[in-house]
C-alpha cells in the first residue's frame, strides 16, 4: 500500500493526529548550534543563536526540542560550541525532565577535541562524527538533523514514515519560499517521484512540477538518514582533506551520487491550523527576529503559540502575574496589542503592538511601541522607545528617546535596514552586568 500523508481536502478542517511510533522511539535527533550568527551582531555577543530569546518567554532551541518531544523523538543531542554557557543553563533548568530510566534523554554534547585535540568543531558534519560515539551507544535506526535556531512546528513522525516507506538512504525536508527568500545554495530539483536530483549553487530556480518559477524548494536544514548510510558517508567526509565539513554543502552532494536522497514537503508534516500555509522561519537577521516577534503580537498571528495539542516546551523563571498600576489621565499602566510575559510590573507606561519578556520594570509616562523588550530591562520615566530590540537586563535612564531619530541613533546603537535599533548593555556603557 502506498503511502500518502498528504491532508484530504474535504477533511482539511480536522486536525491530524501526532504520529507517534516505533518509528519515532527508534530514532536518535542531533540538534546542531550552528556557527556564530554575524547577522544578529550585537545579539549574539554573549550567547549563541539557539539561545537566544523569541515570543516572550522561549529560546529559538525550544521550537526544534518541542518537536522532537511531541513528536515521539525523545533520544536528543545538541552539540554546542559557540559561547554556549547560556543555552547550556537553559537546556539543564528546562529540558532534564525526560526519564533516563526509559531511555529518554537530552544530552548536552559541547565541543571537547575528541579526534584531534587541535580541532573544534569544523562544521556541521563534523559535529556530529565526532559525537558518533554517544549516537553509536543509543543504536538508532535513524538519525534526524536538525536545526537550532529555526521557528516552526512539525510532526517528525510523518517525516521519518515517509522516509520509511520510499525505502530511502536520506531525506531532506524542503519548503516553497520565494525565490528571492530561497537559499542559493539550498534549492533543490526534484524529479517527479520527490527524488532530489541536485542542489543549485547559484541564482537558478529548479523545476519543482509546480510550473510557479517565482518560488523555489529550499532546504529546511532538517535531515533524516539511515544510520549506517550517515556513518559512512560522515567517515568518508572526515577523510577528505578539502572537505568543509558541512551537511548541505558536502555530505548531502556527495548522497546525492552514492544513495538514494529525496526531499520530504514541509506541507505534508507541518503542524498548524486549517487553512493556515505552513510556518517556518530563519530568524538570520535583526530585522526578521523583529518581524517574527511582531507577528506573535497580530490578532490572528501566522504562528499559534497557544495550541495545546503541540506545546511548545521552555523553561522560565517562576514569576508573579504581569501587573499594570495607575490609572490617571496622563498616567496609565496599560499594554494594548501586547504580549507581557510574567514578572513585569507597567507602572503608568503605555505599551503598544510589543513583545516584552519576563521581569521588565517600565515607569511612569513612558511609551514603548513596536518594541521587543527582553528580560531584566528597566525603563525609566518619561522614555519613548519606538521600533526597538532592547537586550536583557538594560536599564534605560529616564528621558531617553530612541527609534525617533535613525540617524542619532546609529551613533550609538545598532540600527538595521528597516530601521529596527538594537540597543544593548555595553551601548548603553552597562558593561559591568552582563548577566544572560
Amino acid at each position: 500500500m502506498a503511502f500518502d500523508n498528504r491532508p484530504d481536502p474535504a477533511s482539511s478542517a480536522v486536525r491530524r493526529p501526532r504520529f507517534v511510533s516505533q518509528l519515532t522511539r527508534n530514532s536518535f535527533a542531533m540538534i546542531l548550534e550552528g556557527a556564530h550568527s554575524q547577522d544578529l551582531h550585537e545579539l549574539t555577543d554573549w550567547r549563541s543563536k539557539p539561545a537566544v530569546s523569541f515570543g516572550g518567554k522561549f529560546r529559538l532551541i525550544d521550537f526544534a526540542l518541542s518537536n522532537c518531544v511531541n513528536s515521539g523523538v525523545r533520544r536528543v543531542g545538541v552539540a554546542t560550541q559557540y559561547r554556549a554557557q547560556s543555552l547550556i543553563r537553559h537546556l539543564q533548568l528546562g529540558w532534564s525532565f525526560l526519564d533516563g530510566r526509559l531511555g529518554e534523554f537530552i544530552e548536552i554534547m559541547p565541543a571537547q577535541q575528541q579526534l584531534n585535540a587541535s580541532q573544534w568543531y569544523r562544521g556541521t558534519a563534523d559535529a556530529v562524527f565526532q559525537n558518533w560515539r554517544e549516537v553509536a551507544r543509543a543504536a538508532p535506526d535513524y538519525v534526524l538533523i536538525l536545526a537550532g535556531d529555526h521557528i516552526y512546528r512539525m510532526d517528525y513522525g510523518r517525516l521519518l514514515a515517509e522516509h520509511v516507506q520510499r525505502c530511502a538512504d536520506a531525506t531532506l525536508a524542503c519548503i516553497s519560499l520565494p525565490a528571492a527568500q530561497a537559499n542559493p545554495t539550498g534549492v533543490m530539483t526534484l524529479d517527479a517521484l520527490q527524488r532530489v536530483l541536485q542542489f543549485h549553487t547559484g541564482p537558478a530556480l529548479p523545476d519543482d512540477q509546480s510550473g510557479d518559477q517565482s518560488a523555489a524548494l529550499t532546504s529546511m536544514g532538517i535531515y533524516v538518514f539511515n544510520t549506517d548510510f550517515l556513518y559512512r558517508q560522515l567517515q568518508q567526509d572526515a577523510a577528505d582533506a578539502a572537505s568543509g565539513h558541512d551537511f548541505l554543502r558536502d555530505v548531502i552532494p556527495r548522497c546525492l551520487a552514492q544513495g538514494s536522497v529525496y526531499a520530504h514537503r514541509f506541507e505534508d508534516s507541518h503542524v498548524g491550523e486549517p487553512g493556515k500555509p505552513p510556518y517556518w522561519r530563519d530568524v538570520g537577521t535583526l530585522d526578521a527576529y523583529w518581524e517574527a516577534n511582531m507577528d506573535l503580537v497580530q490578532v490572528d498571528p501566522h504562528l499559534n503559540v497557544y495550541d495545546k495539542q503541540w506545546p511548545i516546551w521552555t523553561w522560565q523563571p517562576q514569576s508573579p502575574p504581569a501587573k499594570f498600576v495607575f490609572n490617571d489621565e496622563q498616567r496609565c499602566g496599560v499594554a494594548l496589542d501586547a504580549m507581557v510575559a510574567g514578572g513585569c510590573i507597567i507602572s503608568g507606561a503605555t505599551v503598544r503592538r510589543s513583545m516584552v519578556f519576563p521581569n521588565v520594570r517600565m515607569h511612569s509616562y513612558s511609551l514603548v511601541q513596536d518594541c521587543v523588550v527582553l528580560s531584566g530591562v528597566q525603563i525609566g520615566r518619561h522614555c519613548a522607545l519606538q521600533k526597538c530590540i532592547i537586550d536583557k537586563n538594560c536599564t534605560i535612564p529616564d528621558g531617553t528617546q530612541i527609534g525617533l531619530d535613525p540617524l542619532e541613533d546609529a551613533k550609538r546603537y545598532h540600527v538595521t535596514p528597516l530601521g529596527v535599533t538594537l540597543v544593548t548593555r555595553v551601548m548603553l556603557g552597562q558593561e559591568k552586568n552582563l548577566l544572560d
